[in-house]
């Protein structure tokens, strides 16, 4: 999306200037290396991953053919590791903002996205939630069974993108040396523009790579609309919609409040 001159100064011509990783036929054991550090560095944010923590049960199995890639970036995923390093410590929707970028390459488009898996999660749990991203058809479209995830809207690939999703992505990228943890930021990024359904803005925040600006202004207030989540186990009634008022900052924690409640957020909508 991006031309030469313009990603050296956003700070994404490494993705530009690399192809994809793919782990094609007749794969010889530097390009299975490569696939599984590629993975590991795409899924994990960028983050070192020391000895200690190395899948060496699924890298076997792709070694030995026995996996895909695919298979091998669901293994991380669904591992203990990705749960320490992004699932406990966050918010949920900072989480889902996450498992996003790290699964299908892009930032959410929209509000409905992250109501959508987070009733999914509320409802089915998380393995069914790493699962709705890697089995579904955009993923499948996009990288297939053998190619690493990558940031597709650092890039044209023409492949279900969003002019969007490229502003949004910078909230969620800061640079390639930097890792998705080291920015210590357990909050969603994007709430304020997904509720406005507006364009992130992008603005140098130092000499170096420019990155998504935070969005969102402190007088800023929202209206929730939720309704409360069907149980397996109760008989089914009719279900009242409950609105509620809060302002930016408090945005993200009330989501949190509604999700452990039980309720189901059905929108967001700036007042």
């Amino acid at each position: 999306m991006a031309g030469v001159k313009e990603s050296g100064r956003l700070g994404i011509s490494a993705f530009g200037d690399r192809e994809p990783v793919e782990l094609r036929a007749n794969w010889t054991e530097d390009d299975v290396n490569a696939a599984i550090w590629a993975a590991y560095r795409q899924v994990l944010g960028n983050e070192h991953v020391m000895q200690s923590e190395r899948l060496t049960s699924a890298e076997s199995l792709l070694r030995q053919g026995q996996i895909t890639v695919r298979d091998f970036v669901r293994a991380i995923a669904q591992s203990e590791l990705y749960r320490k390093k992004f699932f406990y410590p966050n918010f949920q929707v900072r989480f889902i903002e996450l498992n996003y970028k790290h699964l299908l390459g892009r930032a959410p488009y929209d509000e409905a996205e992250i109501a959508f898996h987070v009733d999914l999660y509320t409802t089915h749990g998380y393995e069914a939630e790493i699962n709705s991203y890697i089995d579904s058809p955009e993923y499948q479209q996009s990288f297939g069974e053998s190619v690493v995830p990558y940031y597709r809207d650092l890039v044209t690939t023409g492949v279900g993108q969003k002019t969007v999703g490229f502003t949004r992505m910078f909230q969620l990228y800061r640079g390639y040396a930097n890792s998705d943890r080291a920015q210590s930021q357990t909050k969603s990024r994007l709430a304020w523009e997904l509720a406005r359904n507006t364009a992130s803005p992008i603005s140098p925040p130092s000499a170096g790579a420019l990155s998504g600006a935070v969005g969102g202004r402190r007088g800023d207030v929202f209206r929730i609309r939720a309704v409360q989540a069907s149980s397996s186990s109760a008989p089914t009634v009719r279900r009242s919609a409950t609105e509620v008022i809060v302002s930016y900052d408090q945005l993200s924690n009330k989501l949190q409040q509604l999700n452990r409640a039980g309720s189901r957020v059905v929108s967001i909508q700036p007042v």
